[in-house]
């Protein structure tokens, strides 16, 4: 995921579907080498060119079709986009499971390889990205003048993270997006455990707790469309981080029962997700010129505040319980909100 900046801003150079389908081709090529491995390190191999393909493809699809959608729509189309994340968790897993029961782990990915295959020449009928003049007082990346400005790959270095006059702006939003990301994603991860350890929830009943928030994740994604490009994107993140906030407030309080502690994750995650779906569309007018790179740019650091999730969420529950989760969330969602209020703006 760390890459993604560099793959983002190739994109801005050669263009967006370009780029979609080279990353498509890697994801491909890395589910036919873990469908196929004969060993443990062509297994991992594979996984590798498939973080690789994904951590480019999704940012620049997201830039793509920002590109195409005028900012006063932009919510409401990747709002759309983000039903599909939600649908894979409802039905693609479901279907997935099936699969492997009837036959064996390797037939679903040699599935989803065929169905990409398709979807590579679906993206080469798509039309082509709308492009913006450079405005903001800086070069777009790969022209004539920016290259012959580039000496060495120290200046190449410094000059790729300088984004001109709005860079402000945009890095606060990319900061306020990966706290929020870090926020929900503590819950994400340490939920299962919570639930198993505290009410006895055992596999099926975690299964239908997932299937029940993959509804509400849905819900979320769907206010997106519907609500966001009226409220404005900065609002509805800072709604969204707001959410996430109240419900990590509550959450100690609400842990008295099973049906108090589904409410507290319930409106935590439904509130993280309206909030981390509108920042896509806020991030997608930060630098119009260099869209690519930004967008590449936010999801490689929202993937850093992940991970430092993943890692930190199941050690705080397991050594301090629930209210430590509710206080790293809070505290969080409140950075990430003065950031929103005070350096961020819609940027169009």
């Amino acid at each position: 995921g760390l890459i993604a900046p560099l793959i983002g801003s190739l994109a801005d150079q050669q263009g967006y579907r370009r780029v979609m389908r080279l990353m498509l081709v890697a994801i491909i090529v890395g589910l036919l080498l873990v469908a196929g491995s004969p060993t443990i390190a062509v297994a991992l191999g594979g996984f590798m060119i498939m973080g690789i393909g994904l951590s480019g493809f999704v940012p620049t699809l997201h830039a793509y079709l920002s590109s195409r959608l005028p900012y006063h729509k932009r919510a409401r189309g990747l709002g759309m986009l983000e039903y599909s994340w939600a649908l894979a968790g409802i039905v693609g897993l479901y279907t997935m499971g099936q699969l492997i029961a009837l036959t064996n782990w390797r037939v679903p990915l040699f599935v989803l390889a065929a169905g990409l295959s398709v979807m590579w020449f679906v993206l080469g009928a798509l039309p082509a990205a709308r492009r913006k003049p450079t405005q903001h007082g800086i070069k777009a990346a790969g022209s004539p003048t920016a290259a012959s400005t580039l000496p060495a790959w120290p200046t190449r270095f410094g000059r790729f993270f300088r984004l001109g006059e709005r860079a402000r702006s945009a890095y606060s939003a990319i900061a306020a997006g990966t706290l929020l990301f870090f926020a929900g994603m503590q819950l994400f991860v340490a939920h299962g455990a919570w639930l198993n350890f505290e009410y006895n929830l055992g596999a099926a009943a975690l299964g239908t707790v997932a299937l029940v928030l993959g509804c509400f994740d849905l819900s979320a994604s769907v206010s997106v469309s519907l609500f966001t490009d009226r409220i404005g994107k900065l609002r509805s993140v800072l709604l969204g981080v707001s959410g996430v906030f109240l419900g990590y407030l509550f959450m100690p309080f609400l842990n008295g029962s099973l049906l108090g502690a589904m409410v507290g994750i319930i409106i935590t995650r439904t509130a993280f997700e309206f909030g981390i779906v509108s920042h896509i569309s806020l991030i997608s007018e930060q630098i119009p010129e260099q869209r690519g790179k930004l967008m590449s740019m936010s999801a490689a650091f929202v993937l850093l505040g992940g991970t430092a999730a993943t890692w930190l969420g199941p050690w705080l529950y397991a050594t301090h319980g629930v209210q430590a989760l509710s206080w790293t969330g809070m505290a969080a969602a409140a950075t990430a909100f003065v950031l929103l209020m005070t350096r961020v703006d819609e940027g169009a």
